[in-house]
């Protein structure tokens, strides 16, 4: 069990954005999506996309480097690589379908937590 480490206040997290933090060698990814916060690893393990720099849509983030989709709410893969043929099937090759890890996150009063 790690330790909680607080990233900010609740209100400096608008509801639908995506933040990068970086914390105690972390590279973080939060968001805050319907008034609850996530936080997963900012790095795609495809090919290390900043995924802070992708699109979010609900609580799925999208890497904007190949188009792998994670959900926030536990880090699984919605999707390896996008798109079909001879280079996705070459990416998918070099590298399987992983999972980004993900973080505890609560509110303590007006923080937000993150466990590392």
């Amino acid at each position: 069990m790690g330790k909680f480490v607080e990233l900010g206040k609740k209100d400096d997290f608008a509801n639908g954005t995506m933040k990068e933090i970086k914390l105690e060698g972390h590279d973080i990814l939060l968001a805050r999506v319907a008034d609850k916060y996530y936080a997963i690893d900012n790095r795609c393990p495809h090919f290390g996309g900043n995924l802070s720099r992708g699109r979010l849509e609900g609580t799925v983030v999208t890497c904007p480097l190949h188009g792998s989709q994670f959900d926030l709410s536990d880090g699984h893969v919605v999707r390896w690589l996008k798109g079909s043929g001879v280079f996705s099937a070459v990416g998918k090759a070099l590298k399987s379908p992983r999972s980004t890890a993900s973080y505890k996150v609560k509110i303590e009063g007006d923080k937000v937590l993150i466990e590392i």
